[in-house]
């Protein structure tokens, strides 16, 4: 195979059948049959082997092209691909995948709830800031557990199935302070950002479509700040900002996949060496944690570095870590 041919140190086609066969099945018809398709596409490949290394990723890749009229099945969307290449390939280099997906906090709220309160809340990687908002939603545990903000039933209502043995919080976080960090924040009130938001939203995920709008009409009424910054160097001096009476919380949802493992571990040394805890998302191959061999779409949900639950990636349920 070409050597360019690659995503980071996976090939390309390879990294696309796997996300076709893994995250995409049973999620996504269409992204599964178009990165699929793309995996046994040589044509296709060698485009997106121009593209940079960083670039390459099947979400960013996919939404870039429905961004411009990619569609159907995989021949119509090859079509499409190809034709508007340039175009496509100009939304890649200029986008970056931050899909923020206000239903993660359900399958974080069991963690935040049983830390000290108050509660700081720092999320490296936040795109918009939705997570920040925890404490603005309604939630919906299928154990009959109802969890409302103080002021009352928030129009975005989060639904979580709870697998054996794990516990729904008994009540809602206290935030007292909360911002944001992020390569390139995405302000809620400005418009082609937030199309791009719904871009990334998968094709067959209308509720999570749905739910974005919501979540932003929130969001709009008082805007959590996200910085510019990057997930090494603006981490310290942004936690500092924290009231010290507050536990302070560094947070990320499906962000360290696109960061390199040499910066991976770097971070996890830097938000170590941070007072308060470390509440990561991740899938599982992202910081070889226990379990993270399996062939599985589920995110680990870790406090402090340890495992304690496994998470739909999109929060619709959470689950016992296996035996």
């Amino acid at each position: 195979m070409d050597p360019d041919l690659h995503l980071g140190h996976v090939p390309l086609a390879a990294a696309y059948a796997a996300f076709a066969q893994v995250e995409a099945r049973g999620s996504s018809a269409s992204y599964e049959e178009w990165a699929a398709g793309i995996a046994n596409d040589e044509s296709v490949l060698a485009l997106l082997a121009t593209l940079p290394p960083g670039r390459r990723q099947p979400n960013l890749v996919l939404a870039a092209a429905r961004l411009h009229g990619a569609d159907g099945p995989y021949a119509a969307f090859r079509r499409t691909l190809l034709d508007e290449w340039e175009r496509v390939r100009a939304t890649v280099l200029h986008r970056t995948t931050q899909t923020n997906e206000a239903g993660r906090c359900a399958t974080l709220l069991p963690v935040l709830a049983g830390l000290p309160q108050p509660l700081a809340l720092l999320e490296v990687g936040a795109s918009a800031g939705l997570c920040l908002l925890p404490d603005r939603w309604s939630y919906r545990y299928d154990d009959g557990t109802h969890l409302d903000p103080a002021d009352g039933p928030s129009p975005v209502v989060l639904p979580c199935t709870l697998g054996p043995g794990v516990e729904a919080p008994a009540a809602m976080p206290q935030v007292v302070w909360r911002a944001g960090l992020d390569l390139a924040p995405v302000d809620v009130t400005d418009a082609d950002a937030c199309a791009w938001l719904r871009t990334l939203v998968w094709p067959e995920h209308d509720d999570r479509r749905v739910r974005l709008e919501a979540a932003l009409d929130v969001a709009r009424l008082a805007p959590p700040p996200v910085v510019r910054g990057d997930l090494l160097h603006g981490l310290p001096a942004l936690a500092a900002t924290a009231p010290p009476e507050a536990t302070l919380v560094v947070m990320h949802s499906a962000v360290l996949a696109y960061v390199e493992p040499g910066a991976r571990r770097a971070f996890a040394s830097t938000v170590t060496a941070l007072p308060g805890h470390w509440l990561s998302n991740e899938g599982r191959r992202v910081l070889d944690l226990p379990g993270s061999g399996d062939d599985d779409s589920r995110f680990v949900v870790a406090l402090d570095g340890r495992p304690v639950a496994l998470a739909d990636p999109h929060g619709r349920a959470l689950d016992p870590l296996p035996r």
